[in-house]
């Protein structure tokens, strides 16, 4: 994938694992969605298993919007509707879809704004809302800890 993205014109910065051994995927995303949060970068891309935690992880930092895609439609969506900053991919679930065809489509797809826009400014202002109360409170229970609860109307 990175050859395909240089020859494409796009600078790269590879903050990804370089073994086939067993990695922990929120040490990898953190440190790019860390990188956009900080105004490092403006884009980034992270690839896992399931994608599912990556963008759990993500989405935890100010200013990321990470969605997890896995078609055509998904990724450019999540580009032209909701102005995202971070494509979280399943790579053992993708199929035979080509990875790089994937990611080039949501490089090269532009944000819509318009009323979009308006829908991703009230996500910043939850953010922004919610960044306040957390830091307040805000202790994470282990997962060994957390219980499930539900309501019916």
């Amino acid at each position: 994938m990175l050859q395909t993205l240089t020859s494409a014109g796009f600078d790269v910065c590879d903050e990804g694992t370089d073994t086939a051994d067993p990695v922990d995927y929120p040490d990898f995303a953190m440190k790019v969605a860390g990188r956009i949060s900080e105004g490092d970068l403006d884009r980034g891309i992270l690839i896992c298993g399931t994608g599912i935690g990556m963008s759990i992880v993500a989405n935890k930092f100010p200013g990321v919007r990470a969605a997890l895609c896995y078609d055509e439609v998904m990724v450019e969506i999540s580009r032209r509707h909701n102005d995202v900053n971070v494509l979280c991919l399943p790579g053992d679930l993708i199929g035979e879809r080509p990875i790089d065809d994937l990611v080039l489509m949501w490089l090269r797809t532009e944000f819509e704004a318009g009323r979009h826009g308006t829908r991703v400014d009230k996500i910043c202002a939850i953010e922004s809302t919610v960044s306040t109360a957390d830091e307040q409170s805000a202790d994470c229970p282990p997962a060994s800890d957390a219980s499930v609860s539900s309501r019916a109307s």
